[in-house]
């Protein structure tokens, strides 16, 4: 459930204590928070926002040209996909820049009368999304903005037209250097703000790109792909069924699911110690998930830790659980009764169902004692790691997580211990 963002008198609020005031003229009169917040076609002196920071201060204004070059305001010898990635990499490995861009990003994308560079504003800021989340306190304010957005293609069409008609009276005799236009030159605003809305509810929680390596092109290509085309990661069950209907027409279980299982089996994780426990390098599994999101199982993997992992980010990233959310009480309910724990099981919808018995038919492999001697991964350390990946606790009382979270694990221990699974051999 997405909650209803902050107002606009708040962020008019917000932006009067934040925003690092611009001046203009030789008198260097104040601009206004609106026209702070409007298009603008030249270069800016200082920082959007307010900070102390010397290097912040520098490079917010060089960031500012890269946002103005992505979105074709300004020239540049550098392809798009490079600009993205500098600008992406600045905010990535300084986290004093992200809220700037963002404020940035939200300036550009006000009062823009070329939809093209309108669209490449947007495109920029899910790109940036797919990386690094804004501050705690600025997240709000970007929702607010990426939410008045959501349905306003015909506002947005309406208020070009107003701001073109606005400029061609003011210069009917001066020739405009920009380019004018209300034509779709990309994808409905609406899109992005789609998007960006769902990917800003994950990136809060999750917090963005992790590990020491870089972002890289391909990783800028693969954001600004999952615009259009849903990764295989953060999506819902449905959504992936639908996107490997074409490959995998005959497929009764996601594919990334399987595969993923089967290589972690393939590479030994039955027979390693601390399986499902101890990550694998956090470098190597963003660089497996960017493979596994374009339907490829590289075959120089070693460790299985790098798949197990992988797996477990896709189970915790399904944008619904596994055990759907209307499911939950039942399940923390009935954690010590075998048999309701397994009716339970029977209840949930048919895709799930499957999903489900699949990842328990998987974890009871790893639960046979032959295994478990090697793995030192009993039944109860195998319900512990897996159970956030496959319940979730909608409470933000402490004390109510912390006593779910037992009752989380309980109830996945009984489902390895005692959920028949025979029939899921050999489905794929």
């Amino acid at each position: 459930t997405l909650r209803k963002p902050i107002s606009q008198s708040s962020m008019a609020d917000w932006a009067s204590k934040n925003l690092n005031m611009h001046t203009q003229g030789i008198f260097r009169r104040r601009i206004s928070i609106s026209n702070m917040l409007s298009w603008n076609g030249g270069s800016i002196k200082k920082p959007m926002l307010i900070t102390s920071n010397r290097t912040i201060k520098k490079e917010a204004c060089e960031m500012f040209k890269l946002v103005q070059s992505y979105m074709g305001d300004r020239q540049t010898r550098m392809d798009r996909n490079h600009v993205a990635l500098v600008t992406v990499t600045k905010c990535w490995s300084m986290q004093g820049l992200r809220d700037e861009l963002y404020v940035q990003l939200i300036r550009q994308t006000t009062d823009n009368t070329c939809y093209r560079s309108l669209a490449w504003g947007w495109e920029l800021m899910a790109i940036s999304l797919a990386f690094f989340s804004p501050s705690p306190k600025f997240q709000s304010y970007l929702e607010g903005y990426i939410y008045r957005h959501l349905d306003s293609d015909e506002n947005i069409a309406q208020r070009i037209k107003e701001l073109v008609d606005m400029k061609n009276k003011k210069n009917s005799k001066s020739r405009k250097k920009r380019k004018q236009n209300t034509e779709d030159e990309g994808l409905p605003i609406s899109t992005y703000a789609k998007y960006c809305y769902r990917k800003l509810q994950k990136v809060a929680i999750t917090g963005g790109k992790k590990g020491l390596r870089k972002p890289t092109v391909e990783e800028i290509t693969h954001a600004r792909n999952a615009i259009v085309t849903p990764s295989l990661f953060g999506s819902s069950l449905e959504e992936i069924m639908l996107r490997q209907q074409d490959m995998y027409p005959g497929n009764k279980l996601p594919w990334v699911q399987t595969q993923l299982s089967q290589q972690v089996l393939a590479l030994g994780g039955e027979q390693t110690e601390g399986i499902f426990r101890i990550p694998g390098d956090i470098d190597e599994v963003n660089a497996l998930k960017l493979q596994v999101d374009q339907w490829r199982i590289p075959s120089s993997l070693s460790d299985p830790n790098i798949p197990a992992s992988l797996l477990k980010l896709w189970y915790r990233e399904l944008e619904e659980p596994v055990i759907p959310q209307q499911f939950y009480k039942e399940c923390i309910s009935n954690y010590e009764n075998p048999d309701a724990a397994v009716a339970v099981v029977q209840l949930l919808p048919e895709l799930n169902r499957l999903v489900l018995c699949y990842l328990i038919h998987f974890l009871q492999i790893f639960a046979q004692p032959s295994n478990v001697g090697r793995t030192k991964m009993d039944v109860n350390n195998l319900a512990m790691v897996m159970a956030p990946n496959c319940l979730r606790c909608q409470s933000d009382d402490p004390r109510i997580i912390f006593e779910n979270t037992r009752k989380e694990m309980s109830f996945l221990r009984m489902l390895i211990v005692h959920l028949d699974t025979s029939f899921i051999e050999g489905l794929v």
